[in-house]
């Protein structure tokens, strides 16, 4: 059973029969709030208001791959849309997401990213995501083909230049004439760089982590498969240590068995568990867009209109928890890992996505089952 206190002033106590800190899990634990911020954990009685109690409390997720939610993107230039679907994810737990844009001609892209780069400094996103241009015309995936294009120098410095500093990571395909060079370019503006939606083969994806890749974005969805003689860019990624790798555990774009696997392969600290939601997460099934594509939205799989490729997915961050546990038998401690912890150290969040002092009170409560029953940002309950 689970309460939400009524302080709402962001001090006191939040109680949890498990508490996933970042030095482990406590049983009967508790985390000490003041102003917001966590100062203090334990476990058996505790003194002062109690904000809140529940069967599980993890850190607030961290979603670093996420295109919008609730009906709306974040490919756009209405703040407000993108307002929205921050509102909607937060709701579900998902109390830092990078707000992610699709491939668009180079016009359109400088005004979604400047349309985003305000909400970045007020707090709203932790920072923008840009899933392209710069992929492979062959992994496009849900991109339209028309918008890809290889990297230059001077795009990527308008981009940066336009997002005043809240670019937080790029994904691009290493292949591209140009690409080694953009990931030295990029990643000297402290921008993180993630090889993605990429044909290329073993050793260009090993000079990309030289030249400064850290992150797979959908690892083993839109990139050249393994072969036996032509391994490509996953066993790369996999035999690099400093390379976080996405999967996106909806059930639908990974077997259960491949995430088992690259966990096994590259141990829990690597993985990070993403979303890849569009506009379709948390709203009916039907007809959306993706940047310029339509997508079809049915059982809640969505696929580019009429029947073609899958086009990122409705699933969030709560129901990427509740697999990993309930599907995958991840004790609570190792979802934590992969929903906060890991991608906060991804993307250079040192504020939160972990239950430690010192660090932002962002928490996600659930009950025995793995339902929601509450979320806190910064020590105050959301509506």
């Amino acid at each position: 059973m689970a309460a939400m206190g009524e302080t709402g002033t962001g001090t006191g106590i939040v109680r949890g029969g498990v508490v996933a800190t970042a030095a482990g899990s406590l049983t009967d634990g508790w985390i000490e709030i003041e102003d917001g911020r966590i100062v203090g954990i334990g476990d058996g009685p505790s003194t002062g208001p109690v904000l809140a109690e529940a069967a599980v409390v993890l850190p607030g997720f961290v979603d670093q791959h996420c295109h919008g939610g609730g009906g709306e993107s974040f490919s756009t230039t209405d703040p407000d849309a993108a307002a929205w679907a921050v509102q909607t994810h937060r709701a579900l737990g998902s109390t830092t997401i990078v707000a992610s844009l699709v491939s668009e001609l180079p016009a359109t892209l400088l005004s979604q990213v400047e349309t985003l780069a305000p909400l970045a400094t007020a707090g709203l996103i932790a920072g923008i995501h840009l899933e392209g241009p710069w992929i492979a015309q062959e992994k496009c995936g849900a991109h339209a083909p028309e918008a890809l294009r290889s990297p230059s120098a001077v795009e990527i410095d308008e981009l940066l230049a336009a997002g005043a500093g809240q670019i937080r990571m790029v994904t691009l395909a290493p292949e591209l004439p140009g690409a080694l060079a953009a990931i030295e370019q990029l990643t000297a503006a402290d921008v993180r760089v993630a090889i993605g939606h990429t044909a290329c083969d073993y050793e260009t994806a090993l000079a990309a982590v030289a030249a400064g890749a850290s992150v797979a974005t959908h690892l083993w969805n839109a990139m050249r498969p393994i072969r036996h003689r032509q391994p490509g860019p996953i066993p790369a990624i996999l035999e690099s240590p400093e390379v976080f790798v996405e999967l996106i555990a909806d059930g639908i774009h990974l077997h259960p068995s491949v995430i088992r696997l690259t966990r096994q392969v590259v141990g829990i600290d690597r993985v990070v568990l993403v979303t890849d939601a569009m506009a379709a997460a948390a709203a009916p099934d039907g007809t959306y867009r993706l940047g310029t594509l339509e997508v079809a939205v049915t059982d809640r799989v969505a696929r580019l209109a009429p029947h073609g490729a899958i086009a990122g997915s409705t699933l969030t961050m709560l129901e990427a928890a509740r697999r990993a546990h309930t599907l995958l038998g991840w004790d609570w401690g190792d979802v934590a890992l992969c929903t906060a912890t890991n991608p906060a150290r991804a993307m250079g969040l040192g504020d939160v996505g972990a239950v430690e002092p010192g660090r932002a009170a962002d928490f996600v409560l659930l009950d025995e089952p793995g339902e929601l029953v509450g979320v806190m940002k910064s020590g105050v309950p959301l509506a």
